[in-house]
C-alpha cells in the first residue's frame, strides 16, 4: 500500500505543541501516585484503552480497518505496544531512584536516537543547521538537570533507566512512523495500545504485582496519566506521525522538561532554579532553529517531498 499524501485537517505543529504541553504532566501524575511503577503503567494503558473503545462505535471504519490487517502489520503492531511498555516500565521506575528533573531530561534525550534510527531505516539527512537547533536543544536539557543529576549510588541507576527509557520510546515512533502509512491513527492508537495494556498486564502477574488493593487517590492519578498525558499527548503524536517525522516529534518532546518544571513547582514545590529558566529558552531556540530549516512537514508542503520512504521497511 502506498503512503497517503492527505493534507492534515490540523495544523501538525501546533498539535505537536499541544500533545507535549499534555505529556509534561506525565512525570507529575506519576510522582503523586504511591502504586509500584509496572502499576502505574498498566493502568495508565488500560483506562486509555477502556476511554478510547466506546468511540467505537461512531468509527465503524476502525472496526472493519482493524479486522482487515495483515499478519505484518500486526506484528509491528505488537512490537510498537512492546517499545511502549518497556518505555513506562522504565521510565516510572527511574521516578523511584532519581529525580524528576533528572529523569525526564535523560528519557527526552530521543532526538540522539531518532536522528539515527531515521538514517538507517527511513534514509533522512538532516540539515546541518536544523541538526545545530538540535544539539542547542540537547544542550538546552542539560542545562536544566544538571544541576539536579546524582551521581553515584541508586540515583545512577534511576539515570541509566531513564536513558534506557529514550531508546524504547525511539523505537515505539520509529515503528509508529511506518505503520501510520498503513492505518489510520485511531485504528492505530487502539491496537497498540490494547498490546500494551496486555503485555504490561502479563508482566505484573509474571512478577506478582497485585492488580488491587490501591487508595482511591491513586485510581485517581491512573485516570489522569491515561487522559491527560496518553490520549491528549501521546495519541496525537501517533495522528502526526504521519506528517512528522520520528525526529521532529521527538525533538518537540524536547519541550516536556519545561512543562514539567512549571508544573513541578506549582504542585511539587520543586523550585524553578535559573539553569532551568535558562536550559528552557535554550531548548526553545533549538527547537525553533529545528523545526525552521528541517525538512518540512509530510502532506503539508508541496514544493519538498518528504524523506520518509515506508518501502525501505517493506
Amino acid at each position: 500500500m502506498e503512503p497517503s499524501s492527505e493534507k492534515p485537517v490540523f495544523p501538525p505543529y501546533l498539535a505537536l505543541f499541544l500533545g507535549v504541553v499534555a505529556v509534561s504532566t506525565s512525570a507529575i501524575f506519576v510522582k503523586l501516585s504511591h502504586a509500584p511503577a509496572p502499576i502505574i503503567a498498566t493502568y495508565r494503558l488500560v483506562f486509555s484503552v477502556l476511554l478510547t473503545l466506546p468511540f467505537l462505535l461512531w468509527n465503524r471504519g476502525a472496526m472493519a480497518e482493524i479486522g482487515k490487517l495483515n499478519r505484518k502489520v500486526w506484528l509491528l503492531c505488537i512490537l510498537s505496544g512492546a517499545f511502549l511498555a518497556s518505555h513506562f516500565l522504565l521510565w516510572f521506575e527511574s521516578l523511584n531512584y532519581t529525580s524528576v528533573a533528572s529523569s525526564t531530561v535523560l528519557v527526552t534525550l530521543q532526538p540522539l536516537f531518532a536522528f539515527i534510527g531515521g538514517y538507517f531505516f527511513f534514509g533522512e539527512r538532516v540539515r546541518l543547521l536544523a541538526l545545530s537547533g538540535g544539539l542547542l536543544a540537547i544542550v538546552g536539557s542539560f542545562v536544566i538537570g544538571w544541576g539536579d543529576f546524582r551521581v553515584g549510588g541508586m540515583a545512577l541507576w534511576g539515570d541509566f533507566l531513564a536513558l534506557l527509557g529514550a531508546v524504547t520510546v525511539t523505537g515505539y515512533w520509529l515503528v509508529g512512523q511506518y505503520v501510520r502509512q498503513h492505518m489510520s491513527s485511531f485504528a492505530y492508537t487502539l491496537v497498540v495500545y490494547s498490546a500494551t495494556s496486555v503485555i504490561l498486564v502479563a508482566y505484573d502477574l509474571v512478577l506478582g504485582y497485585p492488580l488491587a488493593g490501591y487508595p482511591a487517590a491513586d485510581w485517581g492519578w491512573f485516570f489522569c496519566l491515561a487522559l491527560f498525558p496518553t490520549l491528549l499527548g501521546h495519541s496525537i503524536f501517533n495522528w502526526i506521525i504521519k506528517w512528522l517525522n520520528t525526529t521532529t516529534i521527538s525533538m518537540g518532546i524536547l519541550g516536556e522538561p519545561i512543562g514539567t518544571a512549571i508544573l513541578a513547582y506549582f504542585i511539587l514545590g520543586e523550585v524553578v532554579t535559573p539553569p532551568q529558566w535558562i536550559g528552557g529558552l535554550i531548548i526553545i531556540a533549538g527547537i525553533y532553529l529545528f523545526i525552521r530549516y528541517n525538512q518540512p512537514a509530510k502532506g503539508v508542503s508541496s514544493v519538498e517531498q518528504s524523506t520518509t520512504t515506508p518501502e525501505k521497511l517493506a
